[in-house]
């Protein structure tokens, strides 16, 4: 791709290993940013905010140098550490899916800018399973049948496997599954 520049030409390269990240809940997130420019930076400037679906972006919280500004309302939950400007989420909630926008702005002769987008997806660990059975007092052999029912309390992108002797079970004559 070729760049055009008038007077003087100074890129700043801005770089995240993922455009989607899965994080765990409860569980802290690190959002990791690299970024490199070929200019003398009299001031570097970092901004993160964050959008879900249909809303607007909000501020996290920014930094100039070494000064962290952070919105007092998530003080506690994102830290930023100037010049790196990689976020930290501690610790990671559902509420905090959705995407985050890192901006860079470095003020030398002139000021360059670059951002990136991160979707961050949250994973919920999935609980043991419990299985219930009905009739609760068992059935006798040839005669009625048993239903067996699975379920968990919590997990994300859950899927059921029904297995016999070690042996995947396949519907049939003797097994329906719903």
């Amino acid at each position: 791709f070729f760049h055009f520049c008038a007077g003087v030409c100074s890129a700043l390269k801005l770089t995240v290993p993922s455009h989607t990240i899965h994080g765990i809940e409860g569980q802290p997130l690190h959002l990791t940013v690299d970024y490199n420019f070929n200019a003398t930076a009299s001031e570097i400037q970092i901004i993160w905010l964050f959008e879900r679906a249909q809303s607007n972006p909000k501020y996290l919280l920014g930094s100039v140098n070494q000064t962290v500004v952070p919105d007092l309302e998530y003080q506690h939950k994102f830290t930023l550490t100037p010049p790196n400007a990689s976020l930290m989420i501690n610790p990671l909630r559902i509420s905090d899916e959705g995407n985050y926008i890192v901006k860079v702005n470095v003020r030398g002769n002139g000021t360059i800018a670059a951002s990136q987008k991160i979707q961050v997806a949250v994973d919920v660990p999935v609980t043991k399973p419990t299985v219930h059975t009905e009739p609760s007092s068992g059935v006798v052999e040839y005669v009625g049948n048993i239903t067996l029912k699975c379920t968990v309390d919590k997990g994300t992108r859950i899927a059921y496997q029904w297995m016999k002797n070690g042996k995947r079970l396949h519907a049939g004559p003797n097994y329906i599954f719903s």
